[in-house]
């Protein structure tokens, strides 16, 4: 009996471990700016709830960028950066361990790209997928993109719920700039039920400009996944501030400000959630009187609160991560520190 009730002690604990690693997990590439000295990005393993799990190198010979789930999450494979060096590329497991250096980059590796995220560029690479906005008014808008004075532009949900009236009135002075308060007279509508609202009125609302597509598909303007029911709208603030981003909530007719900054959601096919890469900018680094523009990965569930990927009050600078999800479909999810 005493045999018997080990094995079954040892296979349930056996099934835990299985269940633990079967969970999403989301690796990240970070680099916490210091005081003094040189800061490195190493590797950080998080369970998809943002629980932090462990951290997967410390090696201070260079940077540490670009990790990459292998497509059945044994390994994680990254590139290491090292001055005056060539590329290098190493390979850590999940559960910790030494990195192994590689002769060279798998070929799964080479060829994965950036995971579907939203924008307002018409780019087919944009510079800095953190930052798409111009620093003026001027310079912001796409030729396809809401906010040319006279006309209308309409968006219907895939599902036919909800449709975005995107229109402007010339003789209002809001709405010949990208700035706060345009898109007031932008309207959301429920088709099922006739009800709608002016931007204006909905909670949250600062102000809408350009509504943001994804950058594979620009006919794709919505993210219904789950219980997740978002249409997203950049805005200019400033020359210091630079755009921001903000996710309008088809489920409670509202808008939430995804960031100070600029934020640009990353979808996650089959889930209730998305992700952000997110930028703050004239964040303070401890122990000096400096500050930093930082970068950062967010994940924001169907009730639009968020989970951020790093240590709190801390000014970090993101150079990629990589999200396993071993019972969804696409497994991993990719966001290089340069979208490709």
């Amino acid at each position: 009996m005493k045999l018997t009730s080990r094995v079954l002690i040892v296979g349930a604990f056996s099934l835990l471990a299985i269940n633990l690693r079967a969970a999403s997990e989301i690796v990240i590439a970070i680099r916490y700016l210091q005081a003094e000295g040189m800061s490195h990005s190493h590797l950080y393993l998080y369970r998809d709830d943002g629980k932090f799990l462990r951290q997967l190198t410390t090696d201070n010979s260079g940077q540490d960028v670009d990790p990459v789930f292998a497509p059945k999450g044994e390994i994680i494979v990254f590139t290491r950066e090292k001055p005056d060096g060539p590329l290098e590329f190493w390979s850590v497991r999940p559960l910790g361990g030494d990195s192994t250096k590689l002769d060279s980059a798998p070929d799964w590796y080479e060829q994965a790209k950036t995971s579907p995220y939203f924008t307002n560029r018409e780019t087919s690479k944009p510079a800095d997928p953190v930052s798409p906005a111009a620093a003026s008014p001027e310079s912001s808008p796409s030729p396809s993109a809401a906010g040319m004075m006279g006309e209308r532009r309409s968006y219907k949900a895939p599902d036919g719920s909800v449709e975005l009236i995107l229109r402007e009135d010339p003789s209002d002075p809001d709405d010949r700039v990208n700035g706060e308060r345009h898109g007031k007279h932008y309207v959301l509508r429920y088709l099922k039920t006739g009800i709608q609202a002016d931007f204006g009125t909905l909670p949250g609302f600062v102000g809408a400009y350009e509504i943001l597509h994804d950058r594979q598909n620009p006919d794709r303007q919505f993210v219904l996944e789950g219980l997740v029911r978002v249409a997203f709208f950049g805005l200019h603030l400033n020359s210091t501030d630079g755009d921001t981003s903000f996710a309008l909530d088809l489920n409670g007719s509202r808008f939430v400000r995804l960031s100070p900054n600029w934020a640009a959601p990353v979808p996650l096919p089959g889930e209730s959630a998305f992700l952000t890469l997110t930028e703050n900018r004239y964040v303070p680094i401890p122990g000096t009187t400096k500050a930093a523009n930082c970068s950062y990965i967010e994940r924001w569930d169907a009730r639009l609160q968020k989970i951020r990927y790093a240590r709190p009050k801390t000014a970090a600078v993101f150079y990629g991560a990589s999200v396993y999800r071993p019972e969804r479909t696409p497994a991993v999810i990719t966001i290089r520190q340069n979208a490709d």
